[in-house]
């Protein structure tokens, strides 16, 4: 039988052995389903805490319950290693692991190569290769493909090599990994069915596409089309506030369009891992192909001001109540980038609390979900609402989660921005809106 037969062989029978490399919030979920469908599966990070926290059955990603975990560690169908040796007893092995930018907002590239290279020394003919971290298109063909050719094996042939998007949303209690459409490209159309049978195995549905560009510019279309469209609407915002217009009105009123029309709300600026981010590497590459990604830079910039709207918005309130920024105490309701989750990746929570103390307010924050928050010269921990309260000028609501009590809060704070509309229907003087 030849490699493709083979590993289609394996796959269906269970027999495969699969391999994860990254342990994170796209890594563990996915680890996670396929021990679920009874293969065995090996996670590969080398964060020391991750693995033993893993081995001993308990987890560390919110959407990934430890009841869940530790009958799969139990079982012995999940373990995780630092050790890329590992990769020598593997199948099929699917690659999640962080794409940042660089401060010159292009990307880098470092946690792919230096996985590739790892994965490379002990990489062997049948092998499945799927890359799931975001990226720009030709990251597959252009740089990962030519470092496991380097050895003579011929893709779609000796070994396979995809590209399938993660589409997680942490903290989304309707769509996870399981049900959550899986987009998968291979370079040849024997990698696409290799990658396309794999995920069935596990997953609720996957949409084959005709290549790993396809499948990467997938990605960036979806987050290029979210971080253009809440640029748009921050925009109105802006607009709406000069011309003393509930924005908040305004798209509701909008939304009962049954066509032709999306709602998307404006805030505090863009946080999390993929929308602040993923849009540059579509603009970095077309730059390369000699197009300006306006749109896209345009959108970025303004949602790069939201922070800046919003500490003058406290601003102006407190001057409303004879008050100075400088000097006053400004306690920030929510840190995370988004209700409910505990991840302050991109957050514009940290800009707003940065800018507030640049202007000489005494900050603090309360949130749930993040105990301890320490960047930029800040340390902070999170404090009781209804003791900052008592004290605090100014309330700031940046990320409404559904645990802070906001009808005591409008009771008790002697003013309130409001940057995510979370005092919806509730009329007070002490409230001051996006």
């Amino acid at each position: 039988m030849n490699s493709f037969t083979t590993l289609c062989d394996k796959i269906i029978s269970r027999q495969a052995r699969v391999g994860v490399v990254g342990l994170g919030y796209v890594g563990l979920p996915l680890a996670v389903e396929f021990a679920a469908a009874g293969f065995h599966v090996t996670g590969i990070d080398l964060d020391a805490r991750k693995v033993d926290s893993l081995n001993g059955g308990v987890s560390y990603v919110q959407d990934v319950p430890t009841e869940v975990l530790r009958p799969l560690v139990e079982s012995g169908r999940l373990r995780a290693t630092t050790d890329f040796a590992a990769v020598a007893e593997l199948d099929t092995i699917n690659v999640a692991v962080p794409t940042p930018l660089r401060k010159t907002k292009d990307p880098d590239m470092s946690f792919i190569v230096s996985a590739c290279k790892e994965i490379a020394r002990y990489f062997h003919a049948g092998m499945l290769l799927i890359l799931e971290s975001t990226t720009y298109p030709g990251t597959t063909d252009e740089l990962m493909l030519p470092m496991f050719a380097a050895g003579g094996l011929e893709v779609g042939k000796d070994f396979f090599l995809c590209f399938s998007p993660e589409r997680v949303d942490p903290g989304n209690p309707s769509y996870q990994t399981k049900n959550i459409p899986k987009v998968v490209g291979g370079i040849t159309a024997e990698c696409t069915k290799a990658g396309e049978l794999f995920y069935r195995q596990a997953l609720e549905r996957v949409v084959p596409v005709g290549s790993t560009r396809v499948a990467e510019m997938v990605k960036l279309l979806e987050n290029t089309f979210r971080m253009i469209n809440i640029g748009l609407v921050n925009e109105i915002a802006m607009m709406c506030d000069r011309m003393r217009i509930d924005v908040w009105e305004v798209i509701d009123a909008a939304a009962t369009k049954p066509f032709g029309f999306m709602p998307f709300y404006p805030g505090p600026g863009l946080g999390g891992h993929c929308i602040p981010i993923d849009p540059f590497y579509l603009a970095w590459r077309t730059k390369q192909h000699g197009i300006e990604a306006r749109f896209i830079e345009l959108a970025g910039y303004i949602n790069g001001q939201m922070p800046q709207v919003v500490v003058e918005r406290v601003q102006n309130a407190l001057n409303a109540q004879f008050k100075p920024l400088n000097g006053s105490r400004v306690h920030v309701l929510g840190v995370a980038y988004k209700r409910d989750i505990n991840d302050v990746r991109e957050s514009p929570a940290l800009d707003v609390l940065h800018l507030l103390g640049l202007r000489g307010a005494k900050v603090s924050y309360s949130d749930p979900f993040i105990p301890h928050l320490q960047f930029d010269g800040i340390d902070l921990h999170s404090t009781s609402v209804q003791e900052a309260i008592a004290t605090a000028d100014c309330a700031v609501i940046v990320t409404d989660h559904k645990s802070f009590d906001y009808p005591a809060l409008v009771r008790d704070a002697r003013l309130i921005v409001d940057t995510r509309n979370a005092l919806k229907g509730i009329q007070s003087n002490n409230i001051v809106r996006l």
